[in-house]
């Protein structure tokens, strides 16, 4: 009997929008301030939408520098942010966003397609297409909004949306300057496993045969199902960066109730474009301004480093680099989730105002 459901897997909440995915819908938005950090006096903040090239409309929000000092009559420079892979823009991309606009900045953190307010059915999917896509439908909206210079646009991606703002800078040449922060390359991981650890053929083939019968399960089902967010309780021998994971999305440091990552994760087969979709295929040619940053305590450091040597042809490991205007920096000490949020107090936004501004003018 052919299956006549349709595949959805979405909680109540995310279900009880009426929207079908189709351009220009209407996203029902939370307007309460329900962000994992604390409102900022120095900016105006609002809701605001736009669609990517599929239809799918994006929920953001944007942060626009109350005081705008010499530039009171000038169009002003702009920064799209998302991030981390599993996350919503009510954590570690607004709280980027919050302060590039204290900056003189105008900001959007957007979550990504799938996700969050975000349109996109059925819901916890992933696509290094899709959702490099959705840098770019960032950047097609700030480059049309009154008050912006539509020259002067810049992206952050963190972790791994990291890895989708350098392949995003790679085919979008309107990017004129772009951060990865604490960035993962989610075709790297999902190939190879960490550290290389599953790089063989056989073990691909593996989680292909997986995928493949996690796919026929799920269409005979009429459900997806979910991988499980960051594991909690903690088991006593998890990775110590698995205890990073839990201290920020499962705690009140960083938990969201629309942050996968803080509930039930992403969809079991939703990264399966991924082991065959390279991200950095064309980094070496971005002409434009990179700034990598990571810690150097972080298991994830070697995708910046990896990322470094894409783009330059130079291989670094544990140390500061630059190579033309692609740069590397090492946090001393810093974790991966240490540059999620202001705790550790390690995140160098001076560095990043002044890198913004040196090459957005």
């Amino acid at each position: 009997m052919l299956v006549a459901a349709v595949l959805t897997a979405c909680s109540k909440k995310e279900t009880d929008n009426p929207n079908n995915n189709r351009m220009n819908t209407t996203l029902q938005l939370t307007q309460e301030w329900d962000k994992t950090f604390p409102k900022s006096d120095k900016v105006d903040h609002k809701k605001v939408t736009f669609h990517n090239r599929y239809g799918i409309e994006l929920a953001a929000d944007m942060y626009m520098p109350k005081e705008k000092g010499d530039a009171e009559n000038e169009a002003l420079p702009a920064i799209a942010v998302s991030g981390p892979f599993g996350a919503v823009k009510e954590q570690s991309s607004g709280l980027y966003a919050q302060h590039m606009a204290e900056r003189g900045f105008v900001a959007i953190a957007f979550d990504p397609s799938f996700t969050g307010e975000s349109g996109g059915e059925p819901r916890r999917m992933a696509s290094p297409d899709i959702n490099t896509e959705d840098f770019l439908a960032a950047v097609d909206f700030l480059a049309t909004q009154e008050g912006i210079d539509p020259e002067r646009i810049g992206i952050i991606g963190i972790c791994g949306f990291g890895g989708m703002a350098v392949n995003a800078a790679a085919i979008d040449p309107r990017i004129k300057a772009t951060v990865a922060s604490t960035m993962y390359d989610m075709s790297k991981v999902n190939v190879e496993g960490y550290f290389a650890s599953e790089d063989t053929p056989a073990q691909r083939m593996e989680k292909r045969r997986a995928m493949a019968a996690q796919r026929t399960a799920d269409y005979k089902a009429g459900t997806y199902k979910r991988a499980g967010g960051v594991v909690d309780p903690l088991p006593e021998d998890a990775p110590w960066f698995v205890k990073d994971y839990h201290a920020y999305y499962k705690t009140k440091r960083g938990y969201h109730e629309r942050s996968g990552n803080s509930t039930d994760g992403w969809n079991v087969v939703g990264c399966q474009s991924f082991m065959n979709q390279p991200l950095l295929a064309w980094a070496h040619e971005i002409e434009n301004p990179v700034l990598l940053i990571h810690g150097e305590k972080a298991h994830s450091r070697y995708f910046s480093e990896y990322a470094f040597e894409r783009m330059t042809g130079k291989h670094v490991e544990g140390v500061n680099a630059k190579e033309g205007n692609k740069e590397l920096m090492i946090i001393p000490g810093a974790t991966h989730v240490d540059l999620y949020d202001d705790v550790a107090g390690v995140i160098p936004y001076d560095k990043i105002e002044r890198f913004f501004k040196d090459n957005l003018k």
